[in-house]
């Protein structure tokens, strides 16, 4: 009797089980992955970039409630989406700022009762306000610069002027009025003249001009304000007029000719002339002054004293005789 024993039915299954599974672990063990060797590669990197997916459409639900025969349905709002028309968004930007500017024009709240004047003397604020025109308009289409100007062009007594415009209504007008310094008369009227030779019109009483009697125009003075009036005279003229008149003597007035310019008639019975210089005036009184006194020292009556030329004065006495003076100056010890 063989030792070798038959296997069983369920003995075999199991050998070719176990078998069958040492062959898998074989098989995998040969096709285990080897390490990958690292690659460099020389081109850039692509940026990817996901494609957009619209969104998938909605899915439907129906809910039971319970009951038999129900069935609640999810109600459809759809919610209308605004694009943006901008012929519409700029019709309507048009019309509001139409009615913006309608309004500003038109209402009372923007109208300008009268301006407010300041620094002013002897222009009074009605005759101002009569020029600038701006009473009853809207505050929006008052121009500050035509308002300074058209008040400097009709008022030349006005030295400077400035417009300042406020909301709502309000208007400041800030004037600096010229000073007189000479009362100028000429045939039967009469007119002011500041430091600059410019002359306006006289407006109420000022103390310490200087009267001048004029019997021929002026030489006119140089305008250098474009906007300003032209001086009416010489601003050389008005210093010698302002340098002589401490000299006038009592019950005398000053007055002017194109010949002889400046100078006056001396109580005492004789005219003076100075000319209309103001560089050497000065020195033409000292010489006038020393000439009197030799007159007087001596006796004699002058009609005439004239230094026009202080390096050249003459006078004519009474008998028409017209001396040189320059000797008697240098003789009394000028």
């Amino acid at each position: 009797m063989s030792d070798r024993r038959e296997l069983s039915r369920a003995e075999l299954v199991r050998h070719r089980r176990a078998q069958r599974t040492l062959n898998e672990f074989e098989q995998t063990a040969r096709r285990a992955p080897k390490p990958i060797v690292p690659v460099t590669s020389r081109t850039p990197t692509l940026a990817v970039t996901s494609k957009f997916r619209p969104a998938a459409k909605p899915r439907r639900f129906n809910v039971a409630l319970g009951l038999p025969g129900i069935l609640l349905h999810r109600p459809n709002i759809s919610i209308p989406r605004l694009h943006a028309n901008w012929r519409i968004i700029s019709g309507i930007i048009a019309l509001l700022l139409g009615a913006a500017i309608y309004l500003a024009l038109t209402l009372p709240y923007f109208f300008v009762p009268a301006a407010t004047v300041l620094s002013n003397n002897r222009l009074s604020t009605e005759e101002i306000n009569a020029v600038l025109g701006l009473t009853g308009q809207s505050i929006f289409i008052v121009q500050p610069q035509d308002a300074e100007t058209r008040l400097l062009m009709n008022y030349p007594e006005l030295l400077s002027a400035e417009v300042k415009v406020y909301l709502p209504n309000h208007v400041y007008v800030t004037v600096s009025e010229r000073q007189p310094v000479i009362l100028w008369q000429i045939g039967e009227g009469y007119t002011w003249i500041d430091q600059a030779g410019v002359a306006f019109r006289p407006r109420g009483f000022v103390d310490a001009l200087v009267p001048v009697i004029a019997l021929d125009e002026p030489p006119a003075g140089a305008g250098l304000d474009p906007l300003g009036p032209p001086p009416y005279m010489q601003k050389e003229l008005v210093d010698a007029i302002l340098a002589l008149s401490p000299l006038v003597p009592a019950g005398s007035t000053m007055t002017f000719d194109s010949a002889d310019g400046l100078g006056w008639a001396d109580p005492r019975g004789w005219k003076v002339s100075f000319g209309t210089s103001a560089i050497d005036m000065p020195l033409r009184m000292l010489v006038y002054q020393s000439l009197v006194d030799s007159l007087n020292a001596r006796g004699r009556l002058p009609e005439i004293i004239n230094v026009v030329h202080a390096d050249a004065p003459f006078y004519r006495l009474a008998d028409n005789a017209i001396e040189d003076a320059t000797e008697e100056i240098v003789s009394s010890g000028q």
